[in-house]
């Protein structure tokens, strides 16, 4: 069933789950459609929209500026940055731009699945979950991909990716899905869904060694945040206090955590 998800600051304001006080401002927009990415570069805030691309502030959120040049796709999913170069994945192709937004590059080369929905830095190598391809390693900054699915379920969707030191962790949303360890740098993968009581992964963070995965709950099985402290080998339940658990996003720092629950099922 496609899904229609809304993610936007809103959401966890209205909706989430934290454990410290704070106070929300509503920025400035964008108001050209749901937002589903974010990324900060030192005062630059880049929002990616569900389809109008993308935009970007200068001032905390009080203007926004629509920086789509060379961006033929409008829907996008993830960000990610490593040094001057922003990554963005869209359902249409992956863009770099080295020019803080102005302008915007498709580098597909190697990529057989333009619909890329996570990403992950680990030093020098970035990987990129798709929608139905699984996951795809660079090596030398987005200039050249390949596919890194040993071990994966065929035609996986890795909507979420995230790294503790050398291992890399896929969260895959499929029915025979869950979240998987590759500690070779994604030359193999194995399941770690011990206590896991969905496989349907949407999302992942990571705090320090603690790992939470948020599950999409499916019929009989119950969704909600998981937490393992050993490395992927055993998952446990945190969910006092959630009045929804199907869950669309986490995140996490030292001090809180919060979760974006699923408004409205979409692809």
């Amino acid at each position: 069933m496609k899904k229609l998800v809304i993610i936007a600051l809103i959401q966890i304001l209205l909706f989430g789950i934290c454990n410290i006080q704070a106070q929300w401002v509503q920025t400035n927009g964008p108001y050209s459609g749901n937002i589903r990415a974010l990324a900060i570069i030192e005062e630059n805030i880049f929002a990616g929209t569900y389809e109008d691309g993308i935009f970007l502030s200068t001032d905390e959120g009080l203007n926004w500026t629509e920086v789509n040049n060379g961006l033929d796709g409008k829907e996008v999913r993830a960000f990610a940055i490593s040094g001057t170069k922003i990554f963005a994945g869209t359902r249409s192709g992956l863009y770099i731009s080295t020019d803080n937004g102005a302008n915007w590059t498709n580098v597909m080369m190697g990529l057989t699945n333009p619909d890329i929905r996570s990403f992950a830095i680990s030093g020098d190598n970035i990987f990129a979950g798709t929608w139905g391809d699984g996951v795809f390693l660079s090596t030398d900054i987005g200039a050249n991909w390949n596919a890194v699915n040993n071990g994966l379920p065929s035609s996986s969707i890795v909507r979420s990716i995230a790294t503790i030191g050398d291992s890399i962790f896929a969260g895959v949303l499929d029915f025979f899905g869950g979240v998987f360890l590759s500690t070779d740098n994604g030359s193999s993968w194995n399941a770690v869904n011990n206590g896991l009581t969905s496989k349907n992964i949407t999302s992942l963070a990571v705090s320090g060694e603690n790992i939470f995965a948020g599950l999409y709950s499916a019929g009989t099985y119950t969704g909600g945040v998981y937490l393992s402290t050993d490395n992927g080998a055993n998952w446990n339940e945190v969910n006092n206090g959630l009045t929804n658990v199907e869950l669309e996003s986490i995140v996490v720092n030292d001090r809180f955590s919060c979760t974006c629950p699923t408004l409205e099922q979409a692809s």
